[in-house]
């Protein structure tokens, strides 16, 4: 299997698991309960998802890449989130957006040849993304740190275990 073969499923399979965590999902108390005050909600994790895949294309085919401000302060790096419903835009918007950035990601991946893969991301790319296929590893990576996350908040919710 190549490399690119294994991003592509690895991608596929976290989000296939992240989509699975969410499907419980189904009120505004369930998508922002927090475990504690300022802790990650479900809610965000979906935001996070959309705005980190976005900050990747930005890396790997910025022509596709999004600015958006509101996601940017709601959903990324530092962000605060709110057990507040109202401070969000739509549940369907924001997991439309996360869909969107993942199918333009996978897209860029798939686009992609072992020499695109091997060259080195643009200046100002974090220390541990030293070329694009670090990228889409890091997506891999990072995701399953979050749908940790979102797994705990199921389980508190009183949700099934997945497995």
């Amino acid at each position: 299997m190549s490399q690119k073969d294994r991003l592509l499923k690895q991608l596929h399979a976290a989000r296939g698991y992240s989509t699975k965590l969410l499907a419980d999902f189904d009120s505004a108390e369930s998508w922002t309960h927090q475990l504690h005050e300022g802790s990650n909600h479900a809610l965000w994790f979906v935001g996070h998802m959309g705005t980190t895949d976005n900050f990747m294309l930005s890396l790997v085919r910025p022509e596709w890449s999004e600015t958006n401000e509101q996601y940017g302060s709601l959903f990324g790096l530092g962000s605060q989130p709110s057990a507040n419903i109202e401070d969000y835009p739509p549940v369907e918007q924001v997991l439309g957006f996360m869909q969107d950035r993942r199918e333009k990601l996978l897209a860029t991946l798939e686009s992609m040849d072992i020499q695109q893969l091997e060259a080195e991301t643009p200046e100002g790319a974090p220390a541990f993304m030293p070329d694009n296929a670090s990228v889409f590893e890091t997506a891999v990576w990072h995701e399953g740190l979050h749908s940790g996350q979102l797994s705990l908040l199921r389980r508190s919710l009183g949700f099934e275990p997945l497995v």
